[in-house]
């Protein structure tokens, strides 16, 4: 049986073999979020910095530039990290460079696997379906806060081993331990996860639409992979 491992945050990442792994990266709120919603309503690509300058300069290549940092828009870019400024195919067709405080670090971290994707719970049952097509172990590498473990990123990861247990065993504690979370209180994400420090920090900026949007399931049929260098959709 195939393996699956959780790394809670870019800074243990080093502990971890990506050799011959799928990597998912995983920022519910918000990057990968974000991500998916940008790639299902019509982005056609998106480059990820961990740089804002570098990611800013994008902008003079014809791409739509989005910069967050500590939750707000960075100064000089045209959008943030709200994945429902993607909604109804809003900037269908464009190519998106994006940088935020946690997920695109952990995308540039997670380089040497033999494939990487972003996670996210609106496209949940793709991505499952999609690892389980594939004879590989699976990592799932939360992008976390600062450094630091978050429970929205850990809650998913433990909804994504639940999901594969039929083909991929839970290798270590991490994911045994997440896995029993989301048995636990997978029922009730938005409740449960309404304790969640960065959900407090989000809702402090009074963006409630875009946590429920993180908080739903399956609304895309997509999954988002990394291509030489750039984030495109696949159907599933």
């Amino acid at each position: 049986m195939r393996k699956v491992e959780i790394c809670f945050s870019p800074e243990l990442i080093h502990l971890h073999s990506l050799e011959n792994k799928i990597v998912v990266v995983v920022d519910i709120f918000r990057a990968t979020s974000t991500m998916v919603a940008a790639l299902a309503n019509g982005i056609t690509e998106i480059k990820t910095f961990a740089d804002l300058e570098e990611c800013r300069q994008m902008s003079k290549k014809g791409y739509l530039i989005a910069g967050e940092r500590n939750g707000l828009t960075a100064e000089g870019f045209e959008l943030g990290n709200s994945p429902v400024a993607y909604l109804n195919e809003a900037y269908s067709g464009r190519k998106l460079a994006m940088t935020t405080t946690n997920g695109t670090l952990a995308i540039s971290k997670s380089e040497g696997a033999e494939e990487i994707l972003i996670g996210a719970f609106p496209n949940l049952g793709a991505t499952i379906k999609y690892l389980q097509s594939k004879d590989l172990d699976v990592l799932i590498h939360c992008a976390g806060w600062k450094g630091m473990f978050n429970l929205e990123d850990s809650l998913y990861a433990g909804a994504l081993v639940k999901s594969l247990e039929s083909t991929h065993e839970a290798s270590e504690d991490g994911a045994l331990a997440m896995k029993a979370l989301f048995e636990k209180e997978g029922h009730d994400l938005k409740g449960f996860l309404s304790q969640a420090s960065h959900a407090k920090r989000l809702q402090n900026h009074n963006i409630e639409s875009d946590i429920d949007f993180c908080l739903t399931l399956d609304l895309f049929s997509i999954i988002g992979k990394v291509d030489n260098g750039m984030l495109k959709s696949q159907e599933i």
